[in-house]
């Protein structure tokens, strides 16, 4: 049954893909619609990484422990004033870790 669902799963996403990428398929979207799925990237994103900075643990967690926080804080102040993606994962995963391991175990514990 697992397997059935996983495949039944893996025909639509490709079917919804393929029908919009063939070239041959005379369907297009207009720009309406265009202009609505425009905001589904940003909408799935924050869906994603929303529970995971604000509640680590199942619980709403604003607090200087939370390293996801401050790690987030500093990824988005770094992209918003570079705009360098690569230096941003970089030094958001560098804060993230840093934090996570010392900070947390020097003022914390």
């Amino acid at each position: 049954m697992i397997w059935l669902s996983i495949l039944l799963m893996t025909a639509i996403v490709f079917a919804s893909r393929y029908i919009f990428l063939e070239p041959a398929i005379p369907l297009r979207l207009n720009n309406t619609a265009r202009r609505f799925l425009r905001y589904s990237s940003p909408a799935v994103l924050t869906a994603i990484w929303g529970p995971i900075v604000f509640a680590p643990e199942q619980e709403f967690f604003p607090s200087l422990e939370n390293p996801y926080l401050i790690g987030a804080l500093v990824t988005g102040l770094l992209i918003w004033k570079t705009g360098n993606v690569l230096l941003t994962i970089g030094v958001g995963m560098g804060v993230f870790l840093f934090y996570n391991l010392v900070v947390i175990d020097l003022l914390f514990k």
